[in-house]
């Protein structure tokens, strides 16, 4: 293990983020609020921080990395970065403690949207700019942004853009990472700035429509409002949320593909159209349900809010417009299912990527088929190219790891006191990196009343599922950190 390498880049991706805490810090100005002292002196330890960690790493630009280092680059800079995020939260006193603040950094960051703010609206802005500001950096990845806008980064693009990529096999747009990321990042942007428009065309004040807009093409969830996207009561402001939440969860590389005038690309991808299939169908079943038990009296409204909680959680984003516990237990039973499911390969959603669902299932269909005619030989394909055994057995691998992460979770959560339905839940929120669950952390509550051991047990699941498991459990595995 090289560790120069390391904190060469822990040091500029530090750099990154405390840079970008000039725009929380131009709120916080313009609003005359206490947090301009939080927020400057937490941007000036990111700095300094960043600085050292770039001493003592060195100039490695001549040096390659290998998977096991970006591996624990990566989890690195995810722990540093959520620690750097969550000085403005814990100095200004919008946190009563470092693990409140640490909790809503990682929420931040990891896009899950799970937060311990009881009362929103009473932080002033630079802070909720900073809270929603956490989520856009996050959504398309740190390292990736480190990537696109550092192309002297120098030491092991290729590696780290694979360990923190979503998706079983991240794909490259451009023969070059950096160039990748640049593409992925300005697809990212591009959206960002088209949604935000349509909100504020909408009647949202740039402040509403940038923090709103952040927290759903992040698919984040985080809103500085006490009653999330339900408060504004707008069919407008519902669908247009909705469409870039569904956006949002899809591959951003099929994104780039249309804007270059690939109209097909949606269709033609397998894992979009079961994406969609899932969509629509849970959509579909749980308005049933709904309508049969008078929960909406009209078929516009069950759509309406349907719609809206089925693509927030299927998408892991996270905004609320309906109190989902007063659903029947189908709809709450197939939300939790859409949870763990999540977004697809290469989208800000969390979960375990409908690509690795999907492959399973063809995995499945062919050792059944097997069973039956022994001496046949099936292919497995995905988008009419063949998928690999061995790919197959890693996302096996990757479901027993996750559900043993689920379990373990689960199991120190209900020794702490959580009932089942809110220790199962937390834990798929947090995983999923969703936010709202059922009972204790249901859509109506948060997460503030759980215990500092819990908040610390579900930051590292939102870690562990944001990473996709690897690059964390490299930081608890010996053989990382030989030599």
């Amino acid at each position: 293990m090289r560790f120069k390498i390391i904190l060469r880049v822990l040091g500029l991706i530090v750099e990154v983020v405390s840079f970008f805490m000039l725009w929380p810090l131009v709120w916080a100005v313009l609003d005359r609020s206490h947090d301009v002292g939080a927020i400057f002196t937490s941007m000036i330890i990111g700095i300094a921080l960043g600085v050292v960690l770039l001493l003592y790493g060195g100039n490695n630009a001549s040096e390659d990395m290998r998977p096991k280092e970006a591996l624990v680059t990566v989890g690195l800079s995810w722990l540093v970065v959520s620690a750097i995020g969550a000085l403005p939260f814990w100095l200004s006193g919008s946190a009563p403690s470092f693990t409140d603040a640490f909790f809503e950094s990682v929420s931040g960051f990891t896009t899950t949207g799970a937060s311990i703010l009881t009362n929103i609206e009473a932080n002033p802005r630079g802070i909720l700019f900073w809270r929603s500001l956490t989520h856009w950096l996050g959504g398309m990845g740190i390292i990736v942004l480190g990537l696109a806008i550092l192309p002297f980064l120098g030491v092991g693009g290729r590696q780290l853009f694979h360990a923190e990529v979503p998706g079983p096999v991240p794909e490259k747009l451009t023969p070059r990472i950096h160039h990748t990321a640049l593409l992925l990042w300005g697809v990212y942007v591009f959206l960002t700035i088209l949604e935000t428009l349509f909100l504020y065309f909408g009647g949202l004040s740039v402040f509403d429509a940038l923090t709103h807009t952040f927290g759903t093409v992040a698919t984040g969830g985080f809103s500085p409002l006490n009653g999330s996207v339900g408060q504004y009561n707008s069919v407008y402001v519902d669908v247009v949320i909705t469409v870039f939440m569904f956006i949002s969860g899809a591959n951003f590389a099929l994104h780039y593909r249309m804007l270059k005038k690939d109209f097909t690309a949606w269709w033609k991808d397998e894992e979009f159209r079961f994406y969609l299939y899932i969509v629509l169908g849970s959509i579909a079943t749980i308005s049933l349900v709904l309508l049969k038990d008078h929960i909406y009296s009209s078929i516009s409204d069950a759509l309406r809010y349907v719609s809206f909680q089925v693509v927030s959680i299927m998408t892991t984003t996270g905004f609320v417009t309906a109190d989902f516990e007063q659903w029947p237990a189908y709809a709450q039973l197939l939300l939790i299912l859409l949870m763990l499911i999540g977004g697809c390969a290469g989208s800000t959603g969390g979960g375990m990527k409908v690509v690795r669902l999907l492959i399973l299932l063809k995995h499945l269909s062919i050792e059944l088929k097997t069973m039956l005619h022994p001496r046949a030989h099936y292919a497995m394909r995905l988008n009419n190219n063949t998928v690999e055994k061995e790919i197959a057995l890693s996302i096996s691998a990757f479901f027993v790891l996750y559900f043993a992460v689920f379990v373990v979770s689960f199991l120190l959560l209900s020794l702490m006191g959580m009932d089942f339905i809110s220790s199962v839940a937390a834990v798929a929120a947090t995983l999923g990196n969703v936010g709202p669950g059922l009972g204790a952390v249901g859509p109506m509550d948060n997460y503030s009343a759980l215990a500092a051991p819990a908040k610390w047990i579900l930051s590292f699941c939102m870690l562990f599922g944001r990473l996709e498991l690897y690059p964390m459990i490299a930081l608890f595995l010996p053989d990382s950190w030989k030599r």
